[in-house]
């Protein structure tokens, strides 16, 4: 037994507890060793509450979703229906996120144990393959993201190769997966299912654009996606408007609305169009435009930004920004682009590719043109 699957154990067993509806519910987090930290979280006026996930969220303000036994136990069998099984599963992603806890919860209800990589540390490709090789059972499963997957695809050892070829399925979720990192990955042999979900939904809720056994999916009248079923949550923990605004019920079915738009086909299947607000999900992490653009502009020297998504093979969306600045000489603005002073700002939120240019580019009833922008950031940032 590692030193790693070691510190899972007080984490397992307050979850564990928990979904016994023994004592408060539990918020997990990675502490300063890379071991799993756990919170024990009242949750008044929520009746059989077993776990607590702190999400951004679409605006940037801390929200703390409350998952229950019920849903998580729903979630926890529709998956397991979905992969034909349930297996050993091989945790690669924080605790404090839905995905990384799902691992666990999934492992505890199906009485297998799950393997842990060192979570204190940043993600290798050699980390990964080494917890991989430490699993036991014949039927195997992980969470990824897709920055994750393709760091693990980049040149990858035939070793590598082999462990990821051996789970039964990897489950591919947080963020947009690029078709070239999918079509690699089928080439490569891996068994790779896309998911669709978030916290408010106990985590992957429609899985290759097919909802899980219990969960609905509709479309609101401004497109917006609605998902229902016994996997929603019970909501947010001491935000009542913001609960009653974000789960309704209707025709007997309690519906989380989303900020994502989609289409559904005949078959109905989900296709996600994208978010409905301004938030970009980069190496699975939510990011406000609102918020980086807002520090870009503190800046000296410069005058706006403009901060967007743009497609990434390495992130799903990376950010890019188009800024303008005060002093639009070439020479100002090529010293602008080199000095990367936004970097030490924003750290991991900084751009990955920035277009400087004396002034926006603006729509002739004077609101900044978007699509002009993104258009210009994408070919700048070639797909990187």
């Amino acid at each position: 037994m590692t030193s790693a699957a070691v510190k899972i154990e007080p984490a397992l067993a307050a979850l564990a507890a928990a979904l016994r509806g023994e004592g408060p519910a539990v918020e997990l987090s990675v502490g300063p060793d890379g071991a799993p930290a756990v919170e024990r979280v009242e949750t008044p006026g929520i009746e059989d509450a077993a776990v607590v996930v702190r999400t951004s969220g679409s605006t940037g303000t801390p929200k703390a979703t409350v998952l229950t036994v019920d849903a998580l136990a729903a979630s926890s069998m529709a998956t397991a229906v979905a992969l034909q099984g349930e297996g050993q599963w091989l945790l690669a992603l924080p605790v404090q996120y839905v995905a990384g806890l799902q691992v666990l919860v999934r492992s505890l209800f199906a009485g297998t144990r799950p393997w842990v990589m060192d979570l204190g540390g940043r993600f290798t490709t050699e980390a990964f393959t080494a917890a991989a090789l430490e699993l036991t059972d014949k039927m195997r499963f992980t969470s990824l993201v897709p920055t994750q997957l393709q760091r693990l695809l980049d040149s990858p050892s035939a070793e590598t190769l082999a462990v990821l070829r051996r789970f039964n399925g990897i489950l591919l979720g947080g963020a947009p997966a690029s078709p070239e990192l999918l079509a690699a990955a089928r080439q490569a042999g891996i068994r790779v299912v896309t998911t669709y979900g978030s916290a408010e939904t106990s985590g992957g809720c429609v899985y290759d654009g097919v909802p899980l056994d219990g969960v609905e999916v509709r479309l609101a009248d401004d497109g917006r996606i609605l998902l229902g079923g016994a996997t929603i949550a019970a909501g947010y923990l001491d935000a009542p408007e913001l609960t009653a605004e974000t789960f309704v019920e209707h025709d007997g079915v309690r519906w989380y609305r989303t900020n994502d738009l989609g289409e559904l086909d005949e078959a109905g299947r989900l296709t996600v169009l994208g978010r409905a607000d301004d938030v970009i999900i980069t190496g699975g992490v939510k990011v406000s435009a609102a918020h980086v653009q807002a520090e870009l502009e503190q800046l000296d020297g410069v005058l706006a930004a403009f901060v967007a998504g743009v497609p990434s093979a390495e992130w799903g969306q990376a950010l890019a920004a188009y800024v303008a600045v005060a002093d639009s000489s070439p020479e100002a603005i090529a010293a602008f682009t080199a000095s990367a002073a936004w970097a030490p700002v924003l750290g991991q939120l900084a751009p990955k590719t920035v277009l400087a240019a004396g002034e926006l580019l603006m729509l002739p009833n004077g609101k900044p043109d978007r699509l002009g922008m993104t258009v210009r950031l994408n070919e700048l940032h070639q797909g990187k």
